[in-house]
């Protein structure tokens, strides 16, 4: 983070459910939790099997009387102690974030979840209502809003210098299950192709949510309505990999959306172009230093990441000088880091930094599973406009 920022010094005491031994997402949320020093992992059930997760815990120098069998014996008994956990991390396939997330906040626990938030809305919901309750924080980790530029984009917008914004064009389109490693037993696409662990859209649950909100983050706006078509493109395949998803913002601006997994020799294939009156931005996630302003009334500009005339938020995302390249670890960290302000502001009592809200929240969570309930809806009723708004209030 910057050198302004002024973070609290005591470590958030971290748990976390999954992510164990060969999870390149478990070590993803570690490198993290670590970047800025601002957590100490004290805790964890890593995997299904308790000896392989004691196993992988001891790996970790967790202590040994934290290394828990189950996750719900390790929500009972670290609620219970004085230097108890105080943030945990689920990584863990989509259908089991709900029991979870539900679990550890009920225990006045807060929690950082993957994305989807779960596979049903009523359950979102209930974890929305909650954490009101309660108080506490639920940040879900679409990591990309985690980027410099990405939040230097949304303060340009914020700021009127694309006008009103009218056209919104956002993808998700990775190559990585181009074939059929299901069959093949490969881990990650076994679960992410299984309806009843991954949920109702396998490519829109797994990508169409970051990029729904990726799009919502930045420009500020609401998708109000989606026409959909999902499509299994992989012989044999019994999910959706493809997803054509037209967008209707609730300023009027129009939009679409394509998410796939079988976009052969694509890498990661994000990217995002915002079309204002006034001119265009865009932002490709393997170039992520870089935001491009394209003026209606003047030469393209290329603005890059480290310089102390972008936004506060943007410089508050970064942490080395101009011409370093920052990447995806730098800005999950940032999540991660945010979520720490304001858990320790919360638990302190005291006030965080207004920039550290930008995490996304449990409400970001809950429009992520009624995104995907409205793309599966559409695509059911031939691509019907359907409703994709949900009342959080």
């Amino acid at each position: 983070m910057s050198e302004t920022t002024n973070h609290p010094r005591r470590k958030v005491r971290l748990g976390m459910v999954g992510g164990g031994a060969g999870s390149n997402i478990g070590e993803t949320h570690r490198y993290a939790a670590r970047f800025d020093d601002r957590y100490a992992l004290v805790t964890g059930v890593f995997a299904s099997d308790a000896e392989r997760s004691r196993g992988f815990a001891a790996s970790l120098d967790i202590a040994p009387d934290r290394r828990y069998a189950t996750w719900q014996e390790m929500a009972e008994r670290e609620a219970r102690r004085g230097d108890g956990v105080e943030v945990v991390s689920i990584m863990t396939p989509n259908n089991s974030h709900y029991a979870i997330a539900r679990a550890f906040l009920e225990q006045g626990i807060d929690v950082i979840c993957d994305k989807p938030l779960t596979t049903d809305l009523e359950q979102a919901l209930a974890l929305m209502h909650l954490t009101r309750q309660t108080g506490q924080v639920l940040g879900v980790t679409y990591n990309y809003s985690g980027y410099p530029m990405v939040r230097q984009a949304r303060e340009m917008i914020r700021n009127g210098e694309l006008g009103e914004i009218r056209i919104v064009q956002v993808e998700h389109a990775s190559g990585w299950a181009s074939t059929l490693l299901e069959a093949k037993g490969h881990k990650q696409a076994v679960w992410r192709t299984t309806p009843s662990i991954a949920g109702k859209s396998s490519v829109v649950g797994d990508l169409g949510t970051h990029a729904h909100h990726l799009a919502r983050f930045i420009t500020g706006l609401e998708v109000s309505e989606v026409s959909a078509e999902l499509s299994s493109i992989v012989p044999g395949r019994q999910v959706d990999d493809n997803g054509h998803i037209k967008l209707r913002f609730n300023n009027g601006a129009k939009g679409m959306m394509w998410v796939s997994m079988v976009a052969a020799g694509n890498l990661h294939g994000q990217r995002i172009r915002v079309y204002g009156e006034k001119g265009s931005l865009e932002w490709v996630q393997e170039q992520p230093n870089e935001l491009i302003l394209r003026p209606v009334d003047g030469p393209q500009q290329t603005l890059s990441r480290g310089f102390g005339w972008l936004s506060p938020a943007a410089q508050r995302a970064s942490r080395l000088w101009p011409g370093h390249p920052e990447g995806f670890l730098a800005a999950f960290a940032n999540i991660y880091s945010d979520i720490a302000d304001v858990v320790l502001a919360r638990r302190d009592g005291i006030e965080a930094d207004p920039l550290a809200y930008l995490f996304p929240t449990v409400e970001d969570g809950v429009l992520g599973v009624k995104f995907v309930d409205a793309a599966v809806e559409s695509h059911q009723r031939d691509g019907c406009w359907t409703d994709a708004t949900v009342d959080l209030y």
